[in-house]
Parts: C-alpha cells; sequence; structure tokens
C-alpha cells in the first residue's frame, strides 16, 4: 500500500475523533509488510488524560500487539498532524523506523518545528521522515474543525 492508502486511514481516524468533540488527529503503526498493527485517535478530551494525543495510543496499542515497549524495527507510523515534542520522544523511545505525518504544525510541532526533537544531540533514535503526505486534506481538517469551534 502506500503512503496516501495509510494516510486516508489515519484521517478517518482524526474524522472520528472530530466527531467525538477531539482534536481531529489520527494515527496508524504499519508493519513491513504493509499491515496496519495499531490505530489512535485523539482522546485527551474523553479519557480525561493529557497525553492520549493519537500517537501515544498508536504507540500504547503497538507495544501491547508486540508485548514489547520497544517496537520491532520496520514499522512506520502515519499520524495526519506533525508529533508535538511528547509524542515525537516517544517515537524516538519506541524505536519507530519511519514517521509519515500529513500537515505541519508551526506552533506545536516537534519534529520540524519549535524543539526539533530529532535534532538533538540527546535524541537516541532518530526515524526516517516524510512530511507533507495528505497535507491539504489534513490541514482542512484540523481548519475546519477549529473554525467551527470560535
Amino acid at each position: 500500500m502506500s503512503d496516501e492508502n495509510h494516510m486516508s486511514r489515519a484521517l478517518s481516524l482524526a474524522v472520528a475523533a472530530a466527531g467525538s468533540g477531539e482534536a481531529p488527529i489520527g494515527c496508524v503503526i504499519v508493519d513491513g509488510l504493509g499491515e496496519i498493527i495499531a490505530e489512535g485517535a485523539n482522546m485527551p478530551i474523553s479519557a480525561h488524560d493529557p497525553t492520549a494525543h493519537a500517537e501515544i495510543i498508536a504507540l500504547r496499542n503497538a507495544a501491547a500487539v508486540l508485548e514489547n515497549y520497544r517496537l520491532k524495527p520496520g514499522l512506520t507510523m502515519y499520524v495526519t498532524l506533525e508529533p508535538c515534542a511528547m509524542c515525537a520522544g516517544a517515537i524516538s523511545h519506541a524505536r519507530i523506523s519511519r514517521l509519515v505525518y500529513g500537515a505541519s504544525d508551526p506552533k506545536g510541532g516537534g519534529v520540524a518545528h519549535g524543539s526539533r526533537v530529532f535534532d538533538q544531540s540527546t535524541c537516541h533514535w532518530k526515524p526516517a521522515i516524510t512530511a507533507g503526505v495528505c497535507a491539504d486534506a489534513a490541514s482542512k481538517l484540523l481548519k475546519d474543525f477549529f473554525k467551527a469551534r470560535r
């Protein structure tokens, strides 16, 4: 499957999150064969948990499936929005091989913006990064969600 196909699944999870009143961010983790092994959608409001970002939920689910906090090599994470510093740190600790994200986040991102977690000398693991996959769709979803709330 292509990056766009996997990002499409992440976008559908983001739409579901929005339907629950959460910021529309979705995430899938895919193995080397292209099979989805874990998913996550934003849920800090409903879970009463500030760490319940889509990436963290997907990482927790993948770790449970694989029965290891360090995920096996060759996994790719697809997420609709550039991960924040917290999520980038978790991605590094989990040893995700490749990160693919949709929309950039100049205000809260921690990969290409802000703290640039993977560029720090103290970062022990850096995934290969592909940015901008389905960025227009992800960005529109976020803008429409927040516009409706203002």
